[in-house]
């Protein structure tokens, strides 16, 4: 099948597809053409590639046919209105079961309804049982109404299609603004005068417990940003509003916490690259800074823990030490005396151990654990 037909058809089927809420007015247009030209049948029809789709009639009952037996077929291969003044007397038709049958056609003039990109989808078409000619102003009546037919069904078209943008983007949005709000962290959009742009519920929260104050758009934002930490809030905003990313951390003290802040401020950019504002990520890190501190302690608790079994522990240990030496001198130490030698044997046991002992402690904790810069998100 040629690509062509291929568009064609595709064009068809997405009108066939449509949900068209004027309908009135094309069945009435169906109406006006069977009286214009003075027809009792009148039609508007879409063919695909085996059938004839009748989708506003008036005069006839079918609801289809076959495209083979369809006089349409004819129709959509051109671009004018085409007249078969009297079926029986045309070779293409004198033996279609529509002429020697039900409806007995006699007459036919019709119309391409054509898109505003060249597809011919169907025509509009009006049909008689006897044979007639059709006048140039009728003729001419029928282009303008099937123009003003698929006017309407393009119009349909493009309706549907910003509903279902508009359906598509609002989806993005609710997902986009749901992962937004679900964040831990507080996300502000700012412009180039420190307005509010956007917010989420995280930073809403936080500033209506401090301030009792609802957040809304286009609110100066330095007037809840706290006032140990203003200076910087400012520096670090006009940095970024030149292109710079600035990462800071600082600790601020509120009526009922005190909050240890990760903060990144961020350029703001348009699809075309250039900067609109300041994109700012707070996040609460106090836990994370707690549980450093812990490290950290537990860190100079071993270190105090190896002070002591090094110098208290060792201390006796290294007296008796001596002691078994001065024995060995005196001549005092003999194989004879099995006491003395398991005396020796755990003296320096216990001195391997306690050796073992330091020296982990001090290889494992000599430095604080160090947890990552920055938050993971």
């Amino acid at each position: 099948m040629p690509i062509k037909e291929l568009e064609r058809l595709a064009a068809v089927h997405r009108f066939l597809n449509l949900e068209i809420n004027r309908e009135k007015e094309l069945e009435n247009i169906v109406r006006l053409a069977a009286e214009i030209c003075r027809t009792p049948m009148a039609l508007i029809t879409f063919l695909d590639d085996k059938t004839q789709f009748i989708k506003f009639k008036v005069g006839i009952d079918r609801e289809q046919t076959e495209k083979k037996d369809a006089f349409c077929s004819y129709t959509i291969d051109g671009f004018e209105v085409m007249v078969v003044e009297d079926a029986m007397k045309d070779a293409r038709f004198n033996e279609n079961p529509l002429v020697i049958g039900d409806p007995k056609i006699r007459f036919y003039a019709g119309a391409p309804l054509t898109t505003h990109d060249g597809q011919n989808l169907g025509s509009l078409c009006v049909i008689g049982q006897k044979p007639r000619k059709l006048t140039a102003n009728q003729k001419q009546m029928l282009e303008i109404l099937s123009s003003q037919v698929i006017q309407i069904l393009e119009f349909e078209m493009s309706i549907q299609v910003l509903k279902e943008q508009f359906i598509k983007a609002r989806n993005s949005e609710i997902k986009l603004r749901s992962f937004f709000d679900s964040s831990a962290s507080c996300h502000l959009l700012m412009g180039k005068e420190f307005e509010i742009l956007a917010y989420n519920k995280t930073l809403e929260e936080f500033i209506f417990d401090l301030f009792g104050v609802l957040v809304e758009e286009g609110m100066d934002i330095r007037k809840y940003v706290h006032q140990a930490h203003l200076g910087n809030f400012i520096e670090s905003y006009e940095k970024a509003l030149c292109g710079e990313t600035i990462i800071s951390e600082r600790q601020l003290s509120y009526p009922n916490k005190i909050v240890y802040w990760y903060m990144v401020y961020e350029p703001a950019y348009t699809s075309d690259g250039a900067i609109i504002g300041v994109s700012l990520n707070a996040t609460d890190i106090t836990e994370r800074i707690k549980q450093e501190q812990l490290v950290m302690s537990q860190n100079e608790s071993l270190k105090k823990i190896a002070f002591i079994q090094s110098h208290e522990l060792r201390r006796p240990v290294s007296t008796i030490m001596g002691l078994m030496t001065l024995i060995k001198g005196e001549n005092y130490y003999t194989e004879e005396r099995e006491e003395l030698m398991m005396l020796e044997k755990a003296v320096e046991e216990l001195d391997d151990r306690i050796r073992t002992i330091v020296d982990y402690t001090f290889s494992t904790h000599n430095d604080p654990v160090t947890l990552p810069a920055g938050p993971i998100i």
